[in-house]
């Protein structure tokens, strides 16, 4: 399989140079390579795995808390009206 890195970084919004594209498609090819690998291993008769670990996760109660101040948290937004964040109008 081949991608299409010009293709990929338009999706992506990202302005590749040649030597980028080249060697994020050498990149690509290699992954795609390796997982075509991985394609062919026999895994007939093997259990699923859903989780590399066998701990549980640790969960913590689903309570609502104040834990950052407005002005905390709108000191790092690029512009505010003091009150909320302003962004640029989408639609």
């Amino acid at each position: 399989m081949k991608i299409d890195v010009h293709q990929v970084a338009k999706l992506a919004r990202l302005e590749l140079d040649e030597d980028k594209a080249s060697l994020f498609a050498a990149q690509l090819g290699d992954v795609l390579e390796y997982m075509d690998k991985l394609g062919e291993v026999d895994t007939s008769g093997v259990e699923p795995l859903y989780s590399p670990s066998e701990h549980p996760a640790p969960m913590r109660p689903d309570e609502v808390r104040r834990e950052f101040d407005r002005q905390d948290i709108l000191a790092n937004a690029p512009d505010t009206d003091d009150q909320f964040f302003i962004v640029p109008k989408v639609v």
